[in-house]
């Protein structure tokens, strides 16, 4: 028992670190996207039914001793994968498919030890049952969650902060090994063991009883993806908002499958209604969203209660141990089906972010089919909460795409060019939105179109260093591209080269907006990620760089590690500027940008503006640097500057360590 527990412990423990060490990794190379924790999830959950889907065929087809000299077999060609560190030569260089590409790097790098890591919970528990028939080897379910979570809870609080991601992939490479071990171990000893008679009995899993298990097993899923990108989207895309969800969601199998009384049917009829009708409320409250607390507090409790509702019912519902293998084959089907509904489904169906609401909705109708046949009193509240859920999903997506003139959605999130009277009596303007955030507007009036607005106004940080450049003819260099904006401040003379990761925004920014076109300056654009590409390039000796990637609401935070600012400090001129905007609502980035101005000698200043409605410029944060301290003397700088101070709780940032939680307002 203590070798097919280690095993288990082991294997599930090592299962789910590997996938915010390979994220981690993967993530600066996709421009910080959301999108790339979603896509690492659905390959995760794919390659989990694979596993599930091997060990099923293979203990109902396979011979004991066939079995096991086939997986030691697999597990001794999986070291050939070792270590898991991505290869260099995967690394983009703009125009590929993204989805495609962070697929085929996390099956080239870890694909076959993943998959058989997958494999030893469902194998470990039959060769259990097959030994020792009278003990019930789903408890050795509820031990592969307990690693799963705690290698969740170790990863942000115990390995992240200490150990470089580099050496946490050695370390992991090594750890596995040891797993290897003790799986070939448990494989061998399996041998002697033959499969019981009622192994057949999977075959007499009737239809609606494998699709009550798939749905169960869907629903959670598809709110964990969904819960998951929007934390990510509307705060920041980083290991901390990837695994709370995903822990509170592995807690709920631990407690629903290791202990039966932890999950009853009565709690869930009285918790279940009123947490999705306040998760849905919620989505109709822009007043709370930078409340970012809140947001988490609400959405995590949500997901919580619901999967522990369906990981519940999915517990009284297992079949008797020899038909083990089909059940966790419908549970991983149902896991993965819920994961590529919500990153590949609900991209290429809807033209908006809707996958939340309607993970809402479909939730509240399996509650509606599984206990409103309990009477007819909780049927009519089902009935009730179901229709406002479905409602708040038609009712979202009309709010959304009201005064929309395109709609459309990547990889890298949804985009909307809307139009709507403007502050200014009388004007019109059209905006660009990226999820929900204002990624750039233009007045319609051909005599207003050249006038910067949002975090651009001649008042703003980048306005007034722009305004008062002095040279005559000016280099400069945008990370990001939004509606071309600051291509107003360019003068005869001057180039602006504008790096740009979303090739749609590239494109609506030419359809839909002049910025670019009505410049005096000479315009490049450079399509791929900012970084990526500054890295690749010989220096462009800019007089001033400015680094404006939003990640709908967030920063990436790869732009703002110290390896991302000595990557832009090598292509600014000796007098040059580093113009960073980091304005938003639930962080303070302003000590992160510090201590990277500290450890690298520059100077540094902060410019906050309150902008103004009648001209069309909101509230922005721009932070200066240089690292001649002359540079930023002017006094239409020093009238609107603020220091550029550290704070204690926040060190250093680099591509191996960054904390969030030090930084939420």
């Amino acid at each position: 028992m203590w070798l097919r527990g280690a095993a288990v412990f082991l294997g599930a423990f090592l299962l789910f670190q590997v996938e915010p060490i390979l994220a981690k990794q993967i993530h600066p190379w996709f421009g910080g996207s959301a999108a790339v924790w979603t896509i690492c999830l659905v390959f995760f959950q794919t390659g989990l039914l694979a596993g599930y889907l091997y060990a099923h065929w293979a203990a109902t087809h396979l011979k004991p001793q066939t079995l096991a000299l086939a997986h030691v077999a697999l597990l001794g060609l999986s070291l050939l994968s070792l270590p898991v560190i991505l290869p260099v030569g995967w690394k983009p260089e703009g125009g590929e498919d993204p989805y495609l590409h962070i697929l085929g790097l996390l099956a080239v790098t870890a694909g076959l030890p993943y998959f058989l890591l997958a494999t030893t919970s469902p194998l470990m528990q039959l060769w259990h049952w097959r030994e020792r028939a009278v003990s019930i080897p789903y408890k050795l379910y509820a031990v592969a969650n307990f690693a799963s979570l705690c290698a969740l809870l170790a990863y942000p609080f115990l390995i992240e902060p200490h150990i470089a991601t580099r050496w946490q992939a050695w370390l992991w490479s090594g750890a596995y090994a040891a797993y290897v071990a003790l799986a070939g171990a448990a494989a061998l000893r399996s041998r002697r063991h033959a499969a019981p008679e009622d192994c057949s009995g999977a075959l007499r899993t009737g239809w609606p009883e494998r699709l009550t298990w798939l749905a169960l097993a869907a629903v959670p899923s598809m709110l964990l993806m969904a819960v998951t990108n929007f934390l990510t989207q509307n705060i920041a895309s980083v290991p901390f908002l990837w695994l709370v969800p995903l822990g509170l969601y592995l807690i709920s199998f631990v407690l629903c499958f290791g202990w039966e009384r932890a999950y009853t049917s009565s709690v869930s009829m009285r918790l279940l209604p009123p947490i999705l009708v306040a998760m849905a409320w919620f989505l109709w409250q822009p007043r709370l969203t930078g409340r970012h607390w809140i947001a988490i507090a609400v959405y995590s409790a949500g997901l919580f209660v619901s999967s522990m509702f369906a990981h519940g019912e999915l517990a009284r519902r297992k079949p008797e141990p020899g038909r083990l293998t089909s059940f966790y084959v419908w549970v991983a089907a149902g896991g993965a089906l819920g994961g590529l509904l919500v990153a590949v489904g609900a991209p290429l169906v809807f033209p908006g972010d809707f996958e939340l609401p309607t993970a809402l909705a479909a939730a509240g109708l399996t509650a509606l089919l599984l206990l409103g046949r309990r009477g007819w009193a909780l049927a009519a509240v089902w009935v009730v909460v179901t229709a406002f859920l479905a409602l708040t999903t038609v009712r979202y997506a009309e709010s959304f795409l009201a005064g929309a003139q395109v709609a459309v959605r990547d990889f890298y999130g949804s985009l909307r060019v809307m139009e709507f009277p403007s502050a200014r009596e009388g004007e019109r303007i059209r905006m660009l939105v990226h999820g929900g955030v204002d990624h750039g507007r233009q007045f319609l009036n051909p005599e207003l179109r050249r006038l910067p607005t949002t975090y651009y106004g001649l008042d703003s940080g980048i306005g007034l260093l722009l305004s008062h450049l002095g040279a005559p003819a000016a280099h400069i260099g945008v990370i990001g591209l939004g509606t071309g904006t600051l291509a107003t401040y360019g003068r005869a003379g001057d180039r602006i080269r504008f790096y740009e990761l979303n090739p749609k925004v590239i494109e609506l920014a030419h359809r839909h907006f002049s910025f670019l076109a009505d410049s005096r300056a000479a315009i490049e654009i450079v399509a791929g990620d900012g970084r990526l590409s500054l890295e690749r390039e010989p220096p462009q000796q800019f007089d001033v760089l400015a680094v404006d990637a939003f990640a709908a609401g967030a920063i990436p935070v790869h732009l703002l590690s110290l390896e991302a600012f000595t990557v832009y400090l090598r292509h600014v001129r000796p007098g040059g500027v580093l113009a960073l905007n980091i304005t938003s609502g639930g962080l303070n980035l302003a000590p992160v940008v510090a201590r990277a101005a500290e450890a690298l000698g520059c100077h540094g200043l902060l410019i906050h503006h309150l902008g103004a409605p009648e001209e069309e410029t909101c509230a922005s944060t721009w932070a200066l640097l240089a690292r001649e301290p002359g540079r930023l003397a002017h006094d239409a700088l020093a009238r609107a500057a603020a220091p550029l101070r550290t704070a204690p709780r926040v060190r250093l940032w680099t591509d191996d360590y960054s904390n969030l939680l030090a930084v939420l307002k």
